[in-house]
C-alpha cells in the first residue's frame, strides 16, 4: 500500500466525495493497487488481485456499483491484458482476456473485425445503452519494422464485437512525432452523447481525434484533429507551444458535447514544439520540459480552439495524468509522476487567474496513473 498524505488549504473547502486512485507499483511480482480514500487521505477501499506484474489502467466505477478494471503487463500495450468486473467485496463478476477478445473478433461479422490484437489497454467507456468501447493494440509489419497502433472496439452488452475502428486505416504511418514504432499509443476515449461520436486521445500523435461512431452506425471517418498540425486554430495561446503534447485524461467540461463546448486535459509536454527562433531552456525562454492543465473552448464550426485556462503544473510529469472540472467549478488534475522521487500528486485548484490550491494529495512510493474525485462508493450517493 502507498503512503498517502492529503491537505486542505486553510479557509477553503474542496469538492466533497472520495478520491479514486489508479496506482502504478514498481514491483514486478505484484499487481498495482487500486485505492479509494477520503479527502484526508484515509483508505476506505482497496483492491489488488490482478495478474502478477500487471498494471491497472484504468479503473472505473460502473452504474451498478461494481468496478471495471483493465490490466496489462507490457512492454507492448495490451500484453496479457485482462478486463475484469468486480464488486466491492472483490468478487469477480466476469472477465475477458486478450485471447477471449481475439476469439470474439474471429467470430464477429463486423467490418474490420477480422484482425488479431495484442490486448486491451489504457481506457474504456461504458455507453448508456450498455455497449463497452475498448482500446486495443494491434501490430503491422511496415518495411520490416513491427509497428504498434491501436483499434477502437465496440462490444455489445453480451461482449460481442459489433463495430471496429483501426488507426492503420485512417492515419498516416509516416507521421511520427514521438515514440515510433509505438506509433499511436492511444490512451483515452470519451463519448460525445450529443452526436453519438467518440473523442480519442492519441498520445504519440499529440492529437485528440473525433471519430464518426454515430452510436455504432458511423463509418469511422475522422471528423477532426485537435492539436498541433491539426484542423483547429489556437486562440489565446502561442502556436505551437501552447498546444498539448503527449496528453492524457481528457474530459468534457460543458454539459453539451458538440458545436461549442469545452474540454479539459492533462498536457504532459514531452515533445513540446517551440516557435522558430526560440531555444527552450535559454535565458528568457520557456523551459524545455513542463506540464500544463489546459481547458479549451471548442468551436467545431469555426474550427477554433480557445485557451480559457492553462496553468503550468507544479512539476513536469512525463506520463499519465488526467484533468476535469468538479461540480463546485474547481479544476482537479493528477500529475502521475509529479512529486519528488517516486510519487504522484493530485491537486484541486480554483479556476481563475490566480489559481489557488484548494486541496492536494501526494502518493509516495507509487506513481498515480489517474486520480479523480467521485461522489462516493455507491452510485447516486454524494458523500
Amino acid at each position: 500500500m502507498p503512503t498517502i498524505t492529503a491537505t486542505t488549504t486553510a479557509g477553503m473547502t474542496p469538492q466533497s466525495g472520495v478520491e479514486l486512485l489508479d496506482l502504478l507499483t514498481l514491483s514486478t511480482t505484484g499487481s498495482s493497487p487500486m485505492v479509494v480514500t477520503d479527502l484526508s487521505g484515509n483508505v476506505v477501499w482497496s483492491y489488488n488481485s490482478g495478474p502478477s506484474g500487471a498494471i491497472a489502467n484504468p479503473i472505473k466505477l460502473l452504474p451498478n456499483g461494481h468496478f471495471l478494471i483493465n490490466y496489462d503487463t507490457g512492454p507492448v500495450d495490451g500484453t496479457n491484458s485482462v478486463l475484469q468486473e468486480v464488486d466491492l467485496a472483490g468478487t469477480l463478476i466476469w472477465q475477458m482476456t486478450a485471447a477471449d477478445l481475439n476469439a470474439a473478433l474471429a467470430a464477429a461479422t463486423c467490418a474490420g473485425c477480422n484482425i488479431t490484437v495484442v490486448g486491451t489497454h489504457h481506457d474504456f467507456v461504458l455507453l448508456p445503452n450498455g455497449h463497452l468501447i475498448l482500446i486495443a493494440a494491434t501490430q503491422q509489419d511496415i518495411s520490416g519494422t513491427t509497428v504498434t497502433g491501436d483499434v477502437v472496439i465496440d462490444l455489445d452488452p453480451s461482449h460481442h464485437p459489433v463495430w471496429l475502428w483501426n488507426e492503420f486505416d485512417h492515419l498516416d504511418v509516416n507521421r511520427q512525432p514521438m515514440g515510433f514504432p509505438d506509433w499511436t499509443h492511444t490512451n483515452a476515449i470519451i463519448y460525445s452523447a450529443d452526436d453519438g461520436n467518440l473523442i480519442v486521445s492519441v498520445r504519440h500523435q499529440n492529437w485528440l481525434l473525433k471519430i464518426d461512431y454515430a452510436n455504432g452506425t458511423g463509418k469511422g471517418d475522422i471528423v477532426w484533429k485537435l492539436g498541433y498540425q491539426g484542423d483547429f486554430a489556437l486562440i489565446g495561446g502561442t502556436d505551437p507551444t501552447d498546444w498539448f503534447y503527449a496528453q492524457h485524461g481528457p474530459s468534457f467540461v460543458t454539459t453539451n458535447t458538440t458545436g461549442k463546448f469545452s474540454l479539459a486535459l492533462f498536457d504532459n509536454g514531452d515533445d513540446r514544439v517551440f516557435p522558430s527562433g526560440v531555444t527552450c531552456g535559454a535565458m528568457g525562454a520557456p523551459p524545455c520540459l513542463y506540464s500544463t492543465v489546459p481547458i479549451l473552448q471548442i468551436d467545431e464550426t469555426a474550427k477554433a480552439a480557445t485557451l480559457v485556462f492553462n496553468p503550468m503544473a507544479p512539476t513536469y510529469s512525463n506520463f499519465g495524468g488526467n484533468a476535469g472540472v468538479l461540480k463546485n467549478g474547481n479544476v482537479e488534475y493528477c500529475e502521475s509522476a509529479g512529486g519528488p522521487g517516486v510519487a504522484g500528486d493530485i491537486y484541486e485548484v480554483t479556476q481563475d487567474s490566480s489559481v489557488q490550491t484548494v486541496w492536494q494529495m501526494q502518493i509516495t512510493a507509487q506513481y498515480a496513473y489517474r486520480g479523480q474525485r467521485i461522489p462516493s462508493l455507491y452510485p447516486g450517493v454524494q458523500w
